[in-house]
């Protein structure tokens, strides 16, 4: 097997444009028609106009024959995707424009003459019925052209939607007024006026929601917009321009005072201030010196920094976030599962309602152009379209505006799940806490505060653990001398054998002084004790005592408070002794805590809560809780973490503030209110609107301005969670 079999038969997960969707029918008959293919679970997204497909054993080439065959259209997402869209939509908008404006010159004169007559009373300002044939029949077939190939493209494929709708309902209208002026039937009345005004409110509406979608993206775009084009880059002790397309990482670049910084880096050198509100919410600037990281499409304030590319392309924060978005955009909450069930059979059950209306209409009244009438008003009010926008559209707002925020959503169903949460367990170190312990005391009788530390930092100097980093940041020698059989205890401790001294350096309960006075002492204080011993040393036993102690964020407090005030139990999990432990929680205003708990215990404890028939939600930052995110409900990942936990969260908090929580759960509550409204909306208007149709109370005309209404409403009411705003304020706690 080659390595091009190897390629088709491995899982992956392929975006495609879809084009030629119109409603919700479209959307749900094509993610159908994709998921009984073999190899293929698809979700696709009508708002966005995208299938994301995870393929098992076939090929990309695959998907898109079996769209066709559908009757629509796919081609793969790349990275010149996006700007080839925007060009084509802008091209057919214009385009779209055109016609509508041709069909309102064809439409006025024949609704004009109808409101005539009804000032008159009588037939008098009719306009001639060759004339209204020749106005109306270029809007029914050449203008309208679209619902017929729409229509036979859906039932080809096995499938109804509003083209369907749309295409029999004015066709009837046409048909009939057709008949009657060729026969010559001056008693009857035509409606050439209906069809053509229909379409051309239809197109109306069209128009309005594509303007209304464009800017459900506008969070995204703006993150694009961002990033420069250019940087200058360092290549033989020369500064030239080059694209960012053309930088590696180790490419030294500059970043000049009032530019955007072209790629992530590390600064080499300089010192300014960045403005990095647009990925983590933050209104002030950060100041930046050398070692400090960058990151691309933030704008540099004041001074001129040179630095190393380490994330360029793909790689970048930004890129991540745009990636992140977008596959949040594309997702489905469960709450639109509803929606689609009803669109899939939505247009079967329309044109029975219509045929009974007809068939009912015409049995009683005797008056065939009256059945006729309504039939077409049932057909033309119940447009689905309204139902197919209504999640996705907000979807793609919320997410956007979390964004926005520092708030990156991996899929729809969290954003759903974490309007919902009953408990959140939450990680000490790097989440409650900054995350940058600091040595406070050390208690060397024997040794000495230097000695001790020298040696404990001998044991830590390869360890990646915060505690272990805040000792060799407080050792004072050049050079530490290796470790020898260096052997590490998970949730323990180290041991290992420094200049000839074989030594151990952990937690007190591990060398049996949980219950020493200098211990307890240090630990009330809020202050984490490792314990510095010789391996053979007997129980009780000890060199050094050194006490560490970890700031609390400056936010955490107001946060628990926050979300205390929502409801939320709030339960801290950590490493730490019960004293520790107990001493911080009380800072935080936390009354529940988990104490003592190994790094691979934390998903237990989530389970275990879990179990308490509540959801469950889990922040944290470090490469432990990775498991502990993944099993629970909601995972939140603070921004500065690991990538190992920002890869099993469901939302990533770019700035690393507990706020964010709240801003996360504050953004689901706004999303899901919104999609709540929207689906009533949608529903009203077929609820109320179609059995007034049924029982003649709605003109076509009327009907197609209602159902053209129904979905710019609802994109509309989407667009105003851009009014969200994170409920994050400046809180500064001191103690």
């Amino acid at each position: 097997m080659n390595s091009s079999d190897n390629a088709e038969n491995a899982e992956q997960v392929v975006e495609f444009a879809i084009g030629g969707m119109t409603c919700a029918a479209c959307s749900t008959r094509l993610e159908k028609v994709l998921n009984r293919q073999a190899g293929m679970q698809a979700n696709v997204n009508l708002a966005a106009e995208r299938a994301r497909v995870r393929l098992s054993g076939v090929g990309p080439e695959a998907v898109i024959a079996a769209v066709a065959k559908a009757g629509f259209s796919a081609a793969l997402v790349d990275a010149g995707t996006r700007e080839r869209e925007k060009a084509e939509k802008m091209r057919v908008y214009r385009q779209e424009v055109r016609l509508f404006a041709i069909a309102v010159a064809l439409t006025l004169p024949l609704v004009a003459q109808m409101l005539w007559m009804f000032g008159d009373g009588g037939h008098a300002s009719e306009l001639p019925r060759w004339l209204q044939f020749l106005l109306a029949t270029p809007v029914q077939f050449w203008i309208g052209w679209r619902f017929y190939d729409g229509a036979w493209k859906a039932l080809r494929g096995g499938g109804a939607n509003m083209d369907v709708l749309v295409a029999l309902g004015t066709s009837m209208a046409w048909g009939f007024s057709t008949v009657v002026t060729m026969l010559d039937l001056h008693h009857q009345h035509v409606y050439f006026e209906g069809g053509a005004a229909v379409i051309t409110l239809v197109l109306l509406g069209k128009l309005l929601e594509a303007r209304a979608k464009a800017r459900t993206s506008e969070a995204i775009e703006a993150l694009i917009r961002l990033q420069p084009k250019t940087a200058r880059v360092e290549r033989d002790d020369a500064w030239v321009e080059l694209p960012v397309d053309a930088l590696m990482p180790g490419d030294i670049f500059l970043v000049r005072p009032g530019e955007n910084v072209p790629v992530d880096g590390e600064v080499v050198d300089g010192e300014s201030s960045v403005d990095e509100a647009m990925l983590t919410g933050e209104s002030m600037p950060v100041g930046k010196a050398a070692g400090d990281r960058v990151f691309a499409a933030t704008a540099n304030a004041r001074g001129a920094l040179r630095c190393r590319a380490t994330g360029v392309g793909e790689q970048t924060l930004l890129a991540g976030i745009i990636r992140l978005v977008g596959e949040a955009q594309g997702s489905k909450a469960p709450v639109q599962r509803l929606a689609d069930r009803i669109s899939g059979i939505f247009v079967p059950v329309v044109c029975t309602i219509a045929l009974a209306t007809f068939v009912g209409w015409w049995w009683f009244s005797g008056d065939f152009a009256t059945a006729l009438v309504n039939a077409v008003a049932v057909l033309v009010i119940a447009c689905p379209c309204a139902l197919g926008l209504a999640t996705p559209t907000a979807i793609m707002v919320g997410t956007g505006q979390g964004a926005r925020a520092g708030i990156l959503v991996r899929n729809a169903e969290a954003l759903e799940r974490a309007e919902k949460i009953g408990v959140l367990a939450l990680d000490k170190t790097g989440t409650l806490t900054r995350g940058e312990p600091q040595v406070t005391d050390v208690v060397a009788p024997a040794l000495g505060r230097d000695a001790a530390l020298r040696l404990a930092a001998a044991l830590e100097q390869q360890s990646e653990h915060p505690l272990a980093r805040a000792v060799v940041a407080a050792n004072l020698t050049v050079d530490l001398p290796a470790a020898a059989n260096f052997t590490a205890t998970p949730g323990h401790g180290v041991a290992g054998v420094v200049d000839g001294r074989s030594l151990r350096l952990g937690a007190p309960a591990w060398f049996g002084l949980a219950g020493e006075a200098t211990v307890q002492v240090l630990q009330a204080a809020g202050k984490t004790v490792i314990v510095l011993a010789d391996a053979e040393a007997a129980a009780g036993e000890w060199l050094a005592l050194i006490a560490i102690a970890d700031a609390l964020r400056p936010t955490s407090r107001a946060a628990v408070a926050q979300l205390r005030a929502r409801g939320i139990r709030v339960v801290m999990l950590t490493g730490d002794n019960a004293a520790t432990a107990a001493a911080i929680a009380a800072l935080a205003g936390i009354d529940e805590f988990r104490a003592g708990i190994l790094p691979g215990d934390k998903a237990l404890t989530v389970n275990a809560l879990k179990n308490e028939k509540t959801l469950v939600a889990m922040v944290g930052d470090g490469i432990n809780d990775a498991p502990a995110l993944a099993a629970a409900d909601v995972g939140f990942a603070i921004g500065a973490g690991s990538d190992a936990a920002i890869e099993a969260a469901d939302l990533t908090l770019i700035r690393s503030d507990l706020l964010g929580v709240v801003d996360a759960i504050s953004l689901s509550a706004a999303t899901l209110g919104k999609i709540r409204q929207n689906l009533f909306f949608a529903f009203i208007y077929n609820v109320l609107g179609i059995p007034l149709a049924a029982f003649g109370f709605l003109n076509p005309v009327v009907a197609g301005a209602a159902m053209a209404m129904s979905s710019v409403s609802v994109v509309s009411n989407s667009l105003l969670l851009r009014r969200w705003r994170p409920a994050r304020q400046a809180v500064t706690e001191r103690g």
